[in-house]
């Protein structure tokens, strides 16, 4: 299997990929180790919480609390870990992470499958129902504390400013060389 932190992040359909670390209705954390080129078992979820959909990272990209960056693909089918799924960028969550008294940005990029047929229609992270946002917002707290980490949700904003930061991630992870 090819490294999967490694691969071209930009599709030959002018799509983002996105690997699946966790698929949707988990309730442990899957991550990716690229020195054994599997997903490992990352953390258990306490009883009850599972994962509202897939997660994983956009590969070649490094965000700034030292991974790949972040991101959640909304559609209605779990997949599988190791999966690549090409996606349209609908915009970002943007979180600070606190952790021993540091505090590092750790945001969420938001995607949907560029094949999807119930999510087709939808271009903008913002426009996804209040009461759906907030509940992501609780799922992202809850995970935190198990890890002893704090997050601050700073806001949902659209594709736009969701470009500019995987372009941040992309050009992070080029100058670390």
């Amino acid at each position: 299997m090819a490294n999967l932190e490694k691969i071209d992040p930009i599709g030959e359909r002018k799509c983002v990929r996105v690997v699946i670390e966790t698929p949707r209705g988990a309730s442990a954390k899957f991550k990716y180790d690229p020195e054994i080129k599997a997903c490992v078992l990352s953390k258990e979820l306490v009883a009850g919480l599972t994962f509202p959909f897939d997660f994983g990272f956009v590969p070649s990209t490094l965000a700034p609390d030292g991974d790949p960056i972040d991101a959640l693909v909304i559609h209605d089918t779990p997949t599988y870990p190791g999966i690549v799924v090409d996606c349209q960028l609908i915009g970002v969550l943007e979180i600070d992470q606190k952790q021993d008294g540091e505090t590092v940005r750790n945001d969420r990029l938001i995607f949907v499958p560029v094949d999807s047929h119930r999510q087709d229609e939808l271009n903008d992270a913002r426009e996804l129902p209040a009461r759906l946002r907030e509940e992501i917002e609780c799922f992202f707290r809850s995970t935190a504390e198990l890890q002893k980490k704090k997050i601050e949700v700073l806001g949902w904003r659209g594709p736009r400013d969701g470009a500019k930061t995987l372009e941040r991630a992309m050009k992070a992870l080029k100058k670390a060389g």
